[in-house]
């Protein structure tokens, strides 16, 4: 990602984007269509894969994203703003009272990258905290944390075992039995 950085005003164009999303369906309005010549750049017209997290004074309201592209940048910020404030099962659907309140941020990932490990050890050795998106998989379940989540939990043990945890499986899973882990990094820019 290093050689395709986004710049400072395609940042500002992507969060122009999720807020007007946001705020266009929350308060019921009509979701006008993007217009690709006055804002896209090539890179925001080009695929890619997104998280969009909304907080308020600090506190998760919403998180969701893809990770894998599968549309333009600017169209999957766009699905993502919504769907952070309406379809995040954890929690209640943003409403219009809330809007003044929501920060937002995106983060652009990378395409995630099988991490070969051979036991519970090596795989602490091999994440690296506040650089490394994880993804754990066993079977048909799977969950992810950003980046970011490092800065709430910055041991190891305790990232893997909440992750496990949010895939729906027991806390110390990832120590007695070995699952598929992806890496990713991301690009991240708020309001």
């Amino acid at each position: 990602m290093d050689t395709n950085k986004l710049t400072l005003a395609e940042k500002e164009t992507l969060l122009k984007i999720a807020r007007h999303a946001l705020e266009e369906k929350i308060r019921g309005e009509k979701h006008l269509p993007l217009s690709a010549a006055s804002q896209a750049t090539p890179l925001l017209q080009s695929d890619g894969a997104t998280f969009v997290t909304l907080t308020i004074n600090g506190q998760l309201r919403g998180c969701i994203g893809a990770l894998e592209p599968y549309q333009p940048l600017i169209d999957d910020v766009r699905e993502h703003a919504i769907a952070a404030a309406l379809n995040d099962y954890r929690f209640s659907q943003v409403t219009a009272d809330e809007l003044d309140q929501i920060a937002i941020e995106i983060s652009r990932l990378t395409a995630p990258t099988q991490l070969v490990y051979t036991d519970a050890d090596d795989l602490i050795a091999k994440l690296r905290p506040n650089i490394d998106g994880v993804v754990l998989i066993d079977g048909h379940r799977r969950a992810t944390f950003l980046p970011q989540v490092w800065e709430q939990l910055p041991k190891t043990e305790d990232f893997l075992s909440h992750l496990c945890q949010k895939m729906g499986v027991a806390g110390n899973l990832w120590k007695t039995k070995p699952l598929d882990v992806l890496i990713y990094q991301v690009e991240e820019f708020s309001e």
